[in-house]
């Protein structure tokens, strides 16, 4: 089974600050073909601006691979204009990419920071993320 998800920066930064973590491991799945990233132009510049700032001191190489590999891999959207309030702006389009996604598939935003986005059901950490991919495969990560 695939899953469909837009990954908040914060999930990608932390998988590459410590790789043997539940973000690291959702990053193993999209690797693995079992999380399909929903993305748009927007989400990959953000992805790239942050994972380039010099306070990470991340390799560019690696910064680079991951970024290929989740630009080859995942589904373009465009935002969904919603009306939420967000008290850092820079969630909105992920969380606007959701909503459009969703009309669509089945899609989650996974997150670190869950209360900076409206209480939604398909808004969940990478753990909770994991748990529904375990309670639903026989795959063991």
């Amino acid at each position: 089974m695939k899953y469909y998800a837009v990954i908040d920066t914060n999930v990608i930064v932390s998988s590459m600050l410590k790789h043997d973590s539940n973000p690291g491991r959702i990053i193993d799945l999209i690797f693995l073909s079992f999380i399909i990233p929903i993305i748009n132009d927007e989400i990959i510049n953000e992805y790239n601006d942050v994972l380039s700032r010099k306070q990470f001191s991340f390799n560019p190489i690696l910064r680079d691979n991951l970024l290929n590999e989740i630009k080859r891999v995942g589904i373009y959207f465009s935002r969904k204009k919603s009306f939420e309030q967000f008290t850092d702006k820079d969630d909105i389009i992920f969380y606007e990419v959701t909503i459009n996604a969703k009309s669509t598939l089945n899609a989650y935003l996974i997150t670190g920071n869950k209360k900076h986005y409206p209480f939604k059901p398909f808004v969940v950490s990478p753990r909770e993320m994991l748990d529904i991919i375990e309670s639903n495969e026989d795959y063991n990560f």
